[in-house]
C-alpha cells in the first residue's frame, strides 16, 4: 500500500522542483522530505529521484508516480470536504494567506468570530502577498486567500479558484503637512507629476498597478524609497521625503506631520477571498466566508 504522506511528499517536490521548496512547502524539514521519499522509494522498488547538480530531479518513474499522486490527493480531500459538509460542522484545520493590511484591519475581527462560533476550528493564518498565497492555494498549501486588485488593475485568478468580494477599500494619498497640496480637499493623481514616491518592492502587484496608473495619467513616476509596510511608508512622508499611496483597510493611526487628501479619480482596491472550487462544500470554507462577510459589511459601516 502507498503511504499518502509519502505520495504528499512527492507531490509537493513535483511542485517545488526541490527538496528545500518541498520542505517549506509542507513544514518539515529537508531531512524529513529525503526520509520520506527514501521510504517511498522502497515501496514502489524503483528510484524516483536523481542527483541533477547540486539538486535532484524526478527519474520518469518519479514523473508518472507524481500525476497519480496529485490526482490521489486532490480525490482525499474531495472526500475530506464530502465528510465535512456531511457532518455540517466547521471543524478540523483552515490554513489562510493573507496581504498585510487585510492581516492587521480584517482578520483579527474575523478570527475572534470564528473562535467563538466555531469553538473546534483551528484557524493558522500566513502573511504574504496575494500572488503568493493564491498560487498557494492551487498547489494545496493553503485552504484559503485573501487577496487584492484595482479598479483598474485587475489581478488573474487561477481557474482552479472560487472568489467572493469582500469589500471595496478606498485610497487616499499620504503628504507632509508642509506639502503644496496639504490644504487641498481632494486631489487628482495628475498633480503628483513632480513628486517622488515612496511605494512597494519592485515586482509586487501594487508598484506595478502604481506605475500602470500613473503613467495613465501622463506621468513618469519617480521612485524614491522602498518600503513593505505602510506604518513605514507613512513615516517616511511624515519626514518629508515623499509621497504615497494610503488604503483605508488597516491604516490605524496616521503619524503627526502627515496629511491625507482623498482622490477625486476614485482610486479603490477590491478585497476579495478565494479557495479551491473543489472545497467549496467544506463548512470551514462556508464559516470563514461567512465571517469575513460579515467583518467587511462592518468595515463599510464604520
Amino acid at each position: 500500500m502507498l503511504n499518502l504522506e509519502r505520495l504528499r511528499t512527492l507531490d509537493a517536490l513535483a511542485r517545488h522542483g526541490s527538496v528545500s521548496g518541498a520542505a517549506d512547502g509542507l513544514h518539515v524539514t529537508t531531512s524529513a522530505v529525503s526520509q520520506q521519499m527514501a521510504k517511498l522509494e522502497r515501496e514502489v522498488g524503483q528510484p524516483l529521484l536523481a542527483k541533477n547538480g547540486r539538486g535532484v530531479r524526478l527519474t520518469d518513474a518519479g514523473r508518472l508516480l507524481a500525476d497519480h499522486a496529485a490526482r490521489i490527493i486532490s480525490q482525499v480531500e474531495q472526500a475530506q470536504a464530502d465528510v465535512e459538509a456531511q457532518r455540517g460542522c466547521a471543524v478540523g484545520e483552515l490554513r489562510i494567506g493573507t496581504f498585510p493590511t487585510a492581516m492587521r484591519g480584517l482578520l483579527p475581527q474575523t478570527l475572534t468570530a470564528l473562535r467563538t462560533g466555531h469553538p473546534e476550528l483551528r484557524v493558522r493564518v500566513r502573511e504574504q502577498e496575494p500572488e503568493e498565497s493564491m498560487a498557494a492555494v492551487v498547489r494545496g498549501d493553503l485552504d484559503m486567500a485573501l487577496a487584492i486588485d484595482w479598479h483598474n488593475k485587475r489581478m488573474p485568478v487561477p481557474a482552479e479558484l472560487t472568489r467572493t468580494h469582500l469589500l471595496d477599500d478606498s485610497v487616499d494619498i499620504a503628504v507632509p503637512a508642509g506639502h503644496r497640496l496639504a490644504d487641498r480637499t481632494t486631489i487628482s493623481l495628475a498633480e503628483f507629476a513632480d513628486d517622488e514616491w515612496i511605494t512597494w518592492n519592485e515586482g509586487q502587484f501594487c508598484h506595478e498597478w502604481l506605475v500602470f496608473t500613473l503613467r495613465g495619467t501622463g506621468i513618469e513616476p519617480r521612485i524614491a524609497h522602498i518600503a513593505e509596510e505602510h506604518h513605514t511608508q507613512l513615516a517616511f512622508v511624515a519626514a518629508g521625503l515623499g509621497v504615497c499611496v494610503a488604503p483605508k483597510l488597516g491604516r490605524g493611526l496616521v503619524p503627526p506631520g502627515v496629511r491625507l487628501l482623498p482622490v477625486c479619480d476614485t482610486v479603490r482596491r477590491h478585497v476579495y477571498a478565494v479557495w479551491r472550487a473543489d472545497a467549496d462544500r467544506r463548512p470551514s470554507i462556508r464559516a470563514a466566508v461567512d465571517a469575513l462577510q460579515r467583518t467587511s459589511a462592518e468595515l463599510q459601516r464604520a
